[in-house]
């Protein structure tokens, strides 16, 4: 009986490795290929490198004053100056450190909710009781903390309470008018569809101008409604309906013999949704999920127009000032790379997700 030496492995030819093979094989594999990547190259030589000597080489960073600025390029002095405003706005100085402390409690409860937490229950109460020790420490009003009104909140603060506070309650609500929507009974399938279809039909500015106006006019007279509290109600009822076309897509993904199984089981109408039919379709609908969340992150922006001063609308603000005119661009270069690292985060762990869920080939 012959036997067989098991030879170890050779390395891959060196023609078919390391990065000329991978430049060869991605960037001037055709004529076609080749012209791309020249243009490319071309047109990033030709911003990058006055960029990087605007922003960079020739930038300031150092002084107190705009007249410290001895560069040609970018003065960071104002955004080093003007910091505690595009991060807090207008909250009090001397009570910082309670929305700090917020931000320094949101990593706690991650780690306590990844690592820690095992049961539903406990990831429950951490789910919950984080918003409220957030609300308590950034309002005030209770054991006492001095109350802040929202007039003075701003900045970097403001936009990720809106944009939290719209993603957490939009995605049950969304949930909701899509089982809504699919329902076969006429009236709510009706109200379902006449709702999402008004709201995805009206510009969004629009609904904020009618929120800010019209909203106050459903409350008893005397009953002052918070400004913030109207952004935060337009915003929701905006979002919830284009979350509902996501999940309603989710939902039509799923095969009918995944409903007939459920019913098979004696399952009613909520447990066969909640443990067969929405863990599927919400991880189809996942990436829509995921960009509308970041396009509701975006559009926080768009409260500067009932005075709201997010902070976007804090460049406007802060480059106004006498001391510091003509800083528009600085402060729009820097309010682009905050509002890039945000969102490239929210779509790198969307990724992690889709993979954690994907059990296609498993």
């Amino acid at each position: 009986m012959a036997v067989y030496e098991i030879k170890a492995e050779r390395p891959a030819p060196s023609n078919l490795r390391g990065p000329f093979h991978w430049m060869k094989e991605n960037l001037f594999a055709t004529p076609m290929d080749v012209i791309q990547t020249v243009v490319i190259f071309l047109f990033l030589f030709w911003i990058i490198p006055p960029f990087l000597d605007w922003a960079i080489f020739n930038a300031s960073f150092l002084g107190d004053t705009k007249a410290d600025a001895t560069g040609t390029g970018a003065n960071w002095i104002y955004i080093k100056e003007k910091l505690d405003m595009f991060i807090y706005g207008f909250y009090p100085e001397e009570e910082i450190y309670r929305v700090n402390i917020v931000f320094g409690l949101f990593f706690v409860t991650v780690i306590f909710f990844k690592y820690i937490a095992r049961t539903f229950t406990q990831k429950a109460f951490i789910f919950l009781i984080y918003p409220l020790m957030a609300f308590v420490l950034i309002k005030g009003g209770y054991f006492g903390f001095v109350d802040i009104p929202t007039d003075k909140w701003g900045g970097l603060l403001l936009t990720l309470i809106i944009a939290s506070v719209g993603i957490v309650i939009s995605i049950p609500l969304g949930i909701v008018l899509a089982l809504g929507r699919q329902s076969e009974l006429p009236i709510i399938k009706n109200l379902s569809v006449i709702y999402i279809e008004f709201i995805r039909g009206v510009p969004i500015i629009t609904m904020l101008f009618m929120g800010s106006v019209l909203l106050p006019l459903f409350f008893v007279d005397g009953v002052e409604v918070d400004k913030l509290l109207r952004a935060l109600i337009v915003i929701i009822m905006i979002e919830s309906a284009f979350i509902a076309e996501a999940v309603r897509g989710g939902l039509q993904s799923i095969p009918k013999g995944q409903y007939e199984a459920a019913d098979s089981l004696g399952l009613g109408y909520w447990k066969k949704m909640i443990f067969v039919i929405l863990p599927q379709a919400l991880k189809v609908a996942l990436p829509n999920l995921v960009g509308i969340s970041i396009e509701l992150f975006k559009d926080t922006s768009l409260v500067m127009i009932i005075g709201l001063f997010d902070l976007l609308s804090m460049v406007h603000l802060t480059s106004n000032d006498s001391n510091w005119l003509g800083m528009e661009t600085e402060g729009y270069v820097f309010v682009t790379f905050v509002y890039w690292i945000i969102c490239y985060t929210m779509s790198k762990y969307s990724m992690i997700l889709e993979d954690r869920f994907n059990t296609n080939n498993k």
